[in-house]
């Protein structure tokens, strides 16, 4: 079974996901360039938002989310504090640690952050406070059961082995002697994670995420501001500067293969269940942080279109504004993107004979033949239980 989620998401003006110059993502599409939101943006926005974590935090299942860092030695090390071995023993399993993982030429992480990732280096970095901190030369995907997996089998190996064995091992020597750990974590389940020389697993994600972009061509404007000084009492401005924006409404797209993401969270299908339901709520209410003190570009999608397949077919609509849409005195943006998918769902379904089972929410004109109008989330929620996706 796959299930997919397409909104439709008309942002007011905005910068949510910069580039290096600090502009607004684009990309060109159809050959005229549209307004981009990377899907790591989007996929950080939805794993951080409160939709996703709050149901398995409120059923005692906050073990179940990962957290993605470089500072797997000191999480180690906190886990070090209270046993019985010896200072140079727990320093040679946080050095030990620190050797896991391979770092790249030009590593890029799964999501898009607005800090720059600085310090990749290998074993060692330097924390706010001047003091030193272990670092693996990766980031990595880790659940709270990870490092405890991987604490108490670098004690084991000292206690049996000794500090020297421990010492010599590096790459895949020391990753097999840890011996590989079975992930079960909602968010890599979804999201997938790879990791290179580590003793965690690899894991195919069964959540794909496209960039989304505007159904329409966009221009990058500009705001030139200035700020007073509050204190010096002279005229005209203390600072100048400006800041690029854009507004697009967006499609937005989401692929859930069911049984992998089941088979992710070892057969656990109640748990998957909540997974969907969580992602289906935060892809909806999570938005990319990037400039929202400046912008408050809170925008709530108009169109919510949820489709269940039994064939395992993934397919986008994003080729439904292939042509640009464009506002008209009796059409807006949002409507006459919403005509556009409407019009291309039953074309390009009926030309490859697709089935689907289908149910919306929308606050403009959208009709689909067979497809169930939902009033608000909870019939939606209400909806995909009865297709078989529930606890």
């Amino acid at each position: 079974m796959l299930i997919a989620v397409h909104l439709l998401q008309n942002h007011a003006p905005s910068n949510l996901n910069r580039d290096d110059n600090n502009e607004p993502k684009d990309a060109i599409f159809g050959g005229v360039r549209r307004a981009r939101i990377s899907s790591q943006a989007i996929k950080r926005s939805i794993r951080w938002s409160p939709h996703f974590r709050t149901p398995f935090e409120e059923a005692q299942l906050g073990h179940l989310l990962a957290v993605r860092t470089q500072l797997l030695p000191e999480e180690v090390r906190k886990r070090l504090e209270h046993t019985d071995l010896a200072d140079e023993a727990k320093q040679a399993i946080i050095e030990a640690a620190a050797r896991l993982g391979k770092g790249e030429r030009n590593p890029s992480s799964e999501e898009d952050s607005s800090d720059k990732k600085r310090g990749r280096g290998k074993g060692k970095g330097t924390a706010a406070g001047g003091e030193e901190k272990f670092k693996t030369a990766q980031l990595m995907f880790l659940t709270a059961k990870d490092i405890d997996h991987l604490t108490t089998r670098l004690s084991d190996i000292v206690r049996t082995k000794g500090i020297d064995y421990l010492q010599a091992l590096q790459g895949d020597n020391l990753v097999g002697e840890i011996g590989a750990y079975e992930p079960h974590s909602v968010d890599i389940a979804m999201f997938g994670r790879m990791t290179t020389s580590s003793p965690f697993k690899d894991v195919d994600a069964a959540v794909q995420v496209a960039h989304a972009i505007s159904t329409h061509g966009i221009e990058t404007e500009f705001d030139f501001y200035t700020a007073v000084d509050d204190i010096s009492g002279e005229t005209g401005a203390g600072f100048i500067g400006d800041t690029t924006f854009n507004s697009a409404t967006y499609y937005k797209y989401f692929s859930i293969d069911w049984e992998a993401l089941v088979k992710n969270l070892n057969e656990d299908k109640n748990i998957a269940a909540m997974a969907v339901h969580a992602l289906i709520k935060a892809a909806m209410f999570a938005i990319p942080s990037g400039k929202q003190n400046s912008f408050a570009a809170h925008n709530l999608p108009d169109l919510v279109l949820v489709e269940v397949r039994t064939d395992n077919i993934a397919l986008s609509y994003a080729n439904a504004f292939v042509k640009p849409v464009r506002a008209t005195a009796q059409m807006s943006l949002l409507e006459a993107s919403a005509k556009a998918l409407q019009d291309y769902i039953p074309q390009i379904n009926g030309i490859y004979n697709l089935k689907a089972e289908r149910a919306f929410l929308s606050t403009v004109p959208f009709t689909l033949n067979g497809a169930t109008s939902c009033t608000d989330l909870a019939a939606l929620q209400t909806w995909l239980a009865a297709q078989g996706v529930h606890a």
